[in-house]
């Protein structure tokens, strides 16, 4: 997918790829070797996001999981907290906050995935919704093959 406005960016080099971390509103972006990830909502998208997703890129390994929660008020706000411990102790990280509540996040961690194989990255995601109670998370996994 191309690049989108991004009202931040952040980039960075781990485990020996570049990757740029993108907020777009309360979507995404994540290039890193030869992927292009976006989450977004898009005029003539797919509505959804699939549980899991794979793809075989040539030398790379694409796993995609997604999942949604609702959680009650204090809950949410617990895990609000805890995804903003998360992006603080990563300096590989990109955190937004939305205007209508401090709790309104798009939170982006990158990290080298911990044990065999090596050679690759893990990005995780959380999107979040107080109006909702909801929290979308997503967690991929690029590996070299």
């Amino acid at each position: 997918m191309d690049e989108r406005p991004a009202l931040a960016e952040h980039e960075t080099t781990v485990g020996g790829l570049d990757v740029r971390l993108r907020l777009l509103g309360a979507s995404h972006q994540v290039f890193a070797g030869p992927v292009r990830e976006t989450v977004a909502c898009l005029l003539g998208s797919v509505k959804g996001l699939p549980a899991t997703f794979t793809r075989q890129l040539p030398g790379w390994s694409y796993v995609f999981t997604a999942d949604t929660r609702r959680l009650d008020p204090a809950s949410f706000g617990d895990r609000v907290a805890g995804i903003r411990r998360e992006v603080a102790a990563n300096p590989d990280s990109l955190c937004g906050i939305f205007p209508g509540s401090p709790d309104a996040l798009t939170a982006v961690v990158v990290e080298t995935p911990e044990g065999p194989p090596l050679g690759g990255l893990v990005w995780r995601t959380w999107h979040t919704y107080p109006q909702h109670g909801q929290i979308v998370s997503t967690y991929t996994r690029l590996e070299a093959r």
